[in-house]
């Protein structure tokens, strides 16, 4: 059955995809797909703070685009439709109609192209040549992340967690929990691509390491599943 979301140009259906995103890194699936195309098309501009989980979606799906179309975007309007937040296209008045063979190359997740065939075929080769025939998974992992005291303020330490990035870390969403005592701890959910990041690593060397343990006492996992 496919997914529905209200107005997306509204805080009701913002509000009501951040929720859906708090524990999924796409909208459908575990990769990118015409899914996230349509839901990001839909958006009428760059999500806020007030919506975390939708703008961290939003920022990957942006980055994939961007990748996928490097050229400088001075960016279009459309009467009738809603402006793009971050246009990723460039198109001018004098480009001439393409045809169905032209779309097939502009298809980010549909049929490979033959320069896409070749890049593949190029990794796979460099993978087999240095013995990687391991495919990357993802984890998805919540962190408890300890303050020192009561007067520890949270809202920088949840500055420090976000700060600390690397390849294949991507931060979602968070909440303070009551300990004790007047004492909170922050719970936050990442999620992780295993061959990039190693957990035990990141708590040892970055979260609980010089400087962020001015502010962390300890970092703990409270739940790590295999996406």
């Amino acid at each position: 059955m496919a997914v529905a979301f209200p107005n997306l140009s509204t805080e009701v259906g913002l509000k009501h995809l951040d929720e859906y995103l708090l524990s999924r890194t796409f909208i459908t699936g575990h990769q990118a797909t015409r899914d996230d195309i349509a839901v990001y098309g839909a958006i009428s501009k760059v999500p806020g703070p007030n919506f975390p989980n939708v703008s961290r979606w939003y920022n990957h799906i942006n980055a994939l685009l961007a990748s996928s179309f490097p050229g400088e975007a001075i960016g279009v309007q459309i009467e009738g439709a809603a402006p793009a937040a971050a246009p990723v296209t460039e198109t001018t008045a004098e480009s001439p109609p393409k045809d169905e063979e032209d779309d097939d190359d502009l298809d980010l997740f549909g049929e490979e192209t033959e320069e896409e065939k070749k890049a593949a075929a190029e990794r796979e080769a460099s993978k087999k040549a240095s013995g990687k025939k391991k495919e990357s998974g993802k984890s998805s992992v919540l962190l408890d992340v300890k303050p020192w005291d009561d007067e520890t303020d949270m809202k920088k330490l949840e500055e420090v967690v976000r700060s600390v990035q690397m390849p294949g870390l991507f931060w979602g969403a968070s909440k303070l929990i009551a300990v004790g005592y007047g004492i909170k701890k922050l719970q936050i959910m990442m999620t992780i691509e295993d061959d990039l990041v190693s957990v035990d690593d990141l708590i040892e060397d970055r979260l609980t390491a010089e400087p962020a343990n001015e502010y962390i006492q300890s970092c703990d996992i409270a739940a790590f599943n295999k996406i």
